[in-house]
């Protein structure tokens, strides 16, 4: 069955995939992205675009809409730090505005990309989504927020916070400031990768099994109500840089980290729903690879999320 959908962030790392996937599954699409970092999306007959922040949105775009993809957000510690009125206002306070705005347009389902990051620092050999969440960032307890706020609403939409790991792989929109894409990168311009710390273990996933993640939720909304994490391969960073070299001939120099988070998330809640994961790390890392080498892929600014809002805000181009 054909539906109409709405995915805020449509145009970003994992939304631009995302995008792709549902308009081959023939749906249709409204995106609804600030294009900070650009649209790679390709025209399509199904496929709607509209230039806005999230901030500043209009109800009527959720006319019509059957689900929303909430993924829209200032995404990653750094760019939260930023500026914080700007992190609170777009991470949080929008969502809230979103839910209630798709609520009033009857919409059945809302989708919320939230993150693995809230739980902090975690001794537990398994992370579980029961357990308390220890945000240690801005970034982090606005996502914490947002799930709360949105899971308030769970009586009158039916609400489903996805818990992502650290995406990988490659994506028309890349992103190179994430942990597998940004150590292959590395190995690949300067045969040299800086592990900060190296012994923290965290949860990863490949981008098209987050994906998939998705269309599981848009398929199941009965299943999917409530929150589930989403991450397969728990590794230290330190075997994220060996899996690298092993590819990628490159000397690994480890220095002292700041950022203490280490946990190993457990996705068996989402496993028990039926949903199988299909791709992996080192599937992520080979794809950065040959898009390296083949010439799609170069260290340009637009792959670095906080240069690119660093210059934007200077520029004012980013409103705060």
């Amino acid at each position: 069955m054909s539906l109409n959908i709405v995915v805020t962030g449509g145009c970003g790392f994992v939304g631009h995939a995302l995008t792709s996937s549902l308009l081959e599954l023939g749906h249709r699409v409204r995106v609804v992205d600030a294009m900070w970092f650009g649209n790679f999306l390709p025209k399509h007959e199904n496929l709607e675009l509209i230039e806005a922040d999230i901030r500043d949105f209009e109800e009527s775009c959720f006319e019509g809409i059957d689900t929303v993809f909430h993924l829209a957000n200032v995404a990653n510690d750094p760019c939260s730090d930023l500026d914080s009125k700007l992190n609170w206002e777009v991470n949080a306070l929008a969502s809230m505005h979103l839910v209630e705005a798709a609520i009033r347009k009857d919409v059945r389902q809302f989708v919320f990309a939230s993150s693995g990051s809230v739980y902090g620092v975690k001794d537990e050999p398994l992370v579980t989504e029961d357990l308390s969440l220890v945000p240690i960032s801005d970034y982090n307890k606005t996502k914490m927020i947002s799930e709360r706020v949105l899971l308030s609403y769970a009586e009158k939409i039916a609400v489903s916070c996805i818990r992502p790991a650290t995406v990988c792989g490659y994506s028309p929109r890349m992103r190179l400031d994430l942990s597998v894409n940004m150590l292959t990168m590395q190995a690949l311009e300067n045969g040299k990768i800086t592990v900060f710390g190296g012994e923290q273990t965290r949860p990863n996933i490949h981008l098209r099994d987050l994906v998939s993640v998705y269309l599981h939720v848009l398929e199941n909304p009965k299943s999917m109500i409530g929150i589930f994490n989403a991450g397969f391969e728990n590794l230290s960073i330190m075997q994220i840089a060996e899996r690298v070299v092993s590819h990628v001939p490159a000397e690994i120099i480890v220095t002292k980290s700041n950022d203490p988070r280490s946990y190993r998330l457990s996705s068996q809640k989402l496993l028990d729903t039926g949903f199988k994961p299909q791709s992996s790390v080192e599937e992520g890392i080979l794809e950065v690879i040959a898009a390296y080498r083949d010439g799609r892929l170069s260290m340009e600014e637009q792959c670095f999320n906080v240069k690119t809002m660093v210059r934007l805000i200077e520029e004012k181009k980013i409103k705060s």
